[in-house]
């Protein structure tokens, strides 16, 4: 049975009780803790959120692997350094925005402070985006995540051209590049998962679903690791 990793996603916490909330999702069984952050261009608002200096912060209440999956145009030298040197195992870009030579250099510079790279194909962004980079990423993380039967906060539900994109990108990954990753992140919770692992996902990143549970983030994860094993067993996978 394959086992499919939970990432705690740092989308909708409570930033006042940041080590206490991260140590939960940890304990509970998360297998990443998913620091989003964002800049002034992408996603505005949630620019307080996650660059290293949360990192930093939460680095020491877990022993997960902590990636930083950040909404920007512009990535240096000294943004990776930085993150490398809190403990970052894991920098995520988004592919619309890192094509090219640039995107050389980011991977070198990756590589060099000892931490993994991964690429977003993010809302209405096209697969062909990672076509010459997918061998030498370590995640592919799709956003399926659309604009119909959200509240515009918290809940949103992922679009139905998502299972497209997950399937074609697993395609994509097994013949190019099997040691690479395929993500979920995007309006995922217990209840709307079944379709979506059927898409043999490695990694499902939840944030509401774990940190916004009626029941505490405990029992989140607990919630969306018995929906996940559910859909492995129905599906074979």
């Amino acid at each position: 049975m394959k086992k499919i990793k939970i990432a705690a996603g740092m989308a909708h916490i409570d930033y006042g009780h940041l080590v206490d909330i991260v140590k939960e999702a940890s304990d509970a069984g998360s297998d990443y803790i998913h620091s989003d952050a964002a800049d002034m261009h992408d996603l505005k608002n949630l620019q307080i959120m996650g660059g290293h200096q949360i990192i930093e912060g939460i680095r020491p209440a877990t022993n997960k692997p902590i990636e930083c999956h950040i909404y920007t145009r512009d990535c240096d030298r000294l943004f990776i350094e930085k993150l490398a040197a809190v403990g970052t195992d894991m920098l995520i870009l988004p592919a619309e925005h890192f094509i090219g030579a640039p995107l050389a250099y980011i991977i070198n510079y990756c590589r060099e402070f000892g931490m993994k790279i991964g690429l977003t194909v993010g809302c209405y962004t096209p697969l062909s985006f990672v076509e010459e980079s997918i061998y030498d990423i370590d995640r592919l993380h799709i956003v399926v995540h659309g604009v119909d039967e959200t509240d515009g906060q918290e809940n949103w539900a992922w679009r139905r051209t998502s299972l497209d994109l997950i399937k074609r990108a697993r395609l994509l990954i097994d013949e190019k590049n099997p040691k690479c990753e395929l993500a979920i992140d995007g309006g995922i919770r217990a209840d709307n998962l079944d379709d979506l692992i059927a898409c043999k996902p490695d990694v499902v990143v939840c944030s509401s679903a774990i940190f916004k549970h009626p029941e505490g983030i405990t029992k989140g994860v607990q919630s969306v690791r018995e929906a996940i094993e559910t859909a492995v067993k129905k599906y074979n996978i």
